[in-house]
């Protein structure tokens, strides 16, 4: 099953018919993806499962209904078990960016950390979940897929927010201030700390 964000709020593809009766239920194969999107940001639906009878198949079917864009962020650690956030448009993110044509993603993930940050001597430790969300640009929605990695850096400086991205500050939070700020952060980055095992 994959989770798609659209406004934060669910949208599920799944192989599996559920009788769970708060949620709206839509084919895959025949819905009109924009409209659906359109409701949900107008919160005319709160959260929905979209269903494809082929597990292996429900990624590709959305993918040819709406454009993807790829993107490459960091979950990134230093000596201290602090870990990096950014904040901007009133809430608490973690770095990341698009992909260039031709680059690696591992290399976007650390090149976009480098400049919403300016923390660099990043190392990639592991590779973490991929995450899914609907964003409008241009007065088009896209799916943003972005590839996490979890990195560590012995960076010393002073981290600074990259101006042009809107990043308003740039901060190295201690394990037991991360609950408080993912109050205030998005779905899909709470989803990489629920995986980390970072909240108890």
């Amino acid at each position: 099953m994959y989770k798609v964000f659209v406004n934060d709020k669910p949208l599920f593809l799944t192989n599996i018919i559920s009788k769970e009766t708060d949620f709206q239920l839509f084919l895959l194969e025949s819905i009109d993806i924009e409209q659906l999107i359109v409701k949900i940001f107008q919160n005319k639906i709160q959260k929905a499962y979209l269903y494809h009878p082929d597990e292996k198949e429900i990624m590709k079917t959305l993918k040819a209904k709406i454009p993807v864009c790829k993107a490459g962020g960091g979950l990134v650690h230093n000596k201290n078990g602090e870990i990096l956030f950014i904040f901007r448009n009133g809430k608490w993110d973690l770095p990341k960016g698009g992909i260039n044509k031709g680059e690696a993603i591992e290399n976007t993930a650390m090149r976009e950390v480098e400049e919403e940050t300016g923390v660099s001597n990043l190392r990639i430790l592991s590779k973490l979940q991929k995450t899914y969300h609907v964003f409008k640009r241009n007065g088009k929605y896209k799916l943003k897929i972005t590839h996490w990695f979890e990195m560590y850096s012995d960076f010393e400086g002073t981290p600074v927010g990259q101006i042009e991205e809107g990043i308003e500050k740039v901060a190295w939070l201690k394990p037991d201030d991360i609950p408080e700020a993912l109050k205030n952060s998005y779905e899909n980055i709470k989803l990489l700390f629920e995986e980390e095992k970072l909240l108890d």
